[in-house]
């Protein structure tokens, strides 16, 4: 139990970030932190300030970095090591409260647009890959040299794509490249078309062609690795991949293969799952998971006025990075929406798992929103932006006079028929505010009330005036486990 709902205090003092055996040796640091591009991204910027963000894992280097950097270009270094939620978002926030003119953000990123503009640089870091073994391990998976493929890998290994697509393409003709979709520089000006942007990634697709038309070779994790829990990107990539198209991961160390089909499936069949829960739950606790990724107030809204069209009630809640602890708190609350960056959405869930299901924004639309498209691309979406107006995968909400509203629904999880939503949304879309239900007589106007109201305790009673007034007598002695006058058994 308290694995589960908390953890001891000593924990939080013995836990050390960027450990002795995490240490980046010191000839090996400018080629990992490619500190000479840094150093040019800092000068031709003329920062004075900069801040250097690092995730837990490669703190233990931070001291080190920063020192040359600082002895290099004579700015001053700030480093951000304690981020209050996912440490793949750019934190300008922290950026901000230290001045900083610019950030360079070191490690596994989402590449999500920050909400305010700062210049920031991403170095990925170089993960060696072995050229040879994973040219053999594409062509032993894709034997027919006129498959349409499109080379993936995770962010460390993206600086070995073109050099593996050197060696394919002799024999292979339809080979796409991928890159990370990185910020353009600040002023450039590109006269070519900018290229599809999906999955924090750019594909220079020729006109006429579409993503859904080619398989996936991904470069990066272990393709001999059993651990359920995905890399949240390997997860975003399989789950927003067309179905039915080939999807395959290479270990870069070992050229070994695997066939992702099945893991896709899985997480699909779990985002169904989790989508009927949604479904059948009548109170949503919105979780404030960023507030450095841009458009987070409006997707805010937006779940917002999607759960009172659809008679659920919603709470706010702006906790940080949840953990079982805390969520455990509010268990009047059905399920939990996580508003936060693809990856942190997907990132895998701590072992001891929530009280109550963690959903994706993506999920909760496909529940409340009952013009939501079933087949295809759309319901494996994994950022909230997706969601917006403005985005091609955007269903607005049916007019409330729809029929979409009363259509029946059998719950998949409890087979009981699910009621008709009890509100609509006004027909004035800049009101905020709802129209009950005609056939609706009476409407709860607190969940956690009727959620008080069927627990078996419901707290100390006062009752004044109804009990005599006596002296104080000598209680009970001991612990629970054993009182004194209990005796020993």
């Amino acid at each position: 139990m308290e694995s589960t709902f908390s953890s001891p205090a000593e924990a939080a003092l013995q836990r050390e970030a960027g450990t002795a055996g995490l240490l980046t040796p010191d000839a090996d640091l400018d080629r990992v932190y490619e500190l000479q591009r840094v150093v040019e991204f800092v000068r031709d910027l003329g920062c004075q300030r900069v801040a250097l963000q690092f995730p837990d894992q490669l703190l233990g280097d931070a001291e080190v970095v920063a020192a040359r950097l600082e002895e290099t270009t004579g700015s001053k270094m700030f480093i951000l090591g304690d981020t209050a939620y996912g440490s793949c978002c750019v934190d300008v926030l922290g950026a901000e409260q230290a001045g900083a003119q610019a950030l360079v953000h070191f490690g596994p990123a989402c590449l999500s647009p920050p909400a305010r503009p700062l210049p920031v640089a991403f170095v990925f870091g170089q993960r060696s890959v072995a050229l040879e073994l994973c040219a053999k391990a594409f062509e032993a998976q894709n034997p027919d040299p006129t498959a349409p493929v499109v080379l993936l890998s995770e962010p460390a290994c993206a600086h070995a794509l073109e050099a593996l697509a050197t060696l394919l393409r002799p024999r292979y003709l339809d080979l796409l490249v991928s890159s990370p979709a990185l910020p353009w520089p600040v002023g450039s000006l590109n006269s070519e078309p900018e290229p599809l942007e999906r999955f924090g990634r750019r594909f220079p697709l020729t006109p006429g062609r579409c993503l859904e038309e080619y398989g996936a070779f991904y470069v990066g994790s272990s393709g001999a690795s059993s651990d359920p829990d995905l890399d949240p990107d390997l997860s975003r990539l399989l789950l927003g991949w067309a179905p039915g198209r080939p999807f395959s991961s290479c270990c870069p160390d070992t050229g070994r293969t695997q066939d992702e089909g099945a893991r896709a499936g899985r997480l699909r069949a779990q985002r169904r799952y989790l989508v009927e829960r949604a479904k059948d739950a009548r109170v949503v606790g919105l979780l404030v998971g960023t507030l450095g990724v841009a458009r987070h107030r409006e997707a805010l809204a937006h779940l917002r006025k999607l759960t009172r069209a659809a008679g659920k009630h919603s709470y706010v809640l702006a906790l940080g990075r949840p953990t079982p602890p805390k969520l455990a708190n509010f268990p009047e609350v059905d399920v939990f929406v996580l508003l936060a960056c693809p990856l942190g959405t997907l990132a895998p869930q701590p072992s001891g798992s929530f009280f109550r299901p963690v959903l994706s924004p993506c999920e909760l639309e496909a529940a409340c929103n009952p013009a939501w498209p079933s087949p295809g691309l759309a319901p494996h979406l994994t950022h909230y932006a997706d969601l917006l107006p403005g985005s091609p995968f955007h269903v607005p909400l049916p007019p409330p006079e729809s029929e979409l509203w009363d259509t029946p629904d059998v719950s998949l999880i409890t087979g009981e028929l699910r009621p008709p939503p009890a509100w609509k949304p006004s027909n004035d879309p800049g009101c905020s505010a709802v129209t009950p239900r005609p056939q609706l007589e009476l409407v709860e106007s607190s969940p956690a009330a009727s959620f008080l109201s069927s627990r078996s305790w419901q707290g100390l009673q006062p009752l004044l005036g109804q009990t005599p007034v006596t002296g104080a007598v000598s209680g009970k002695r001991g612990i629970a486990i054993a009182y004194d006058d209990e005796g020993s058994s």
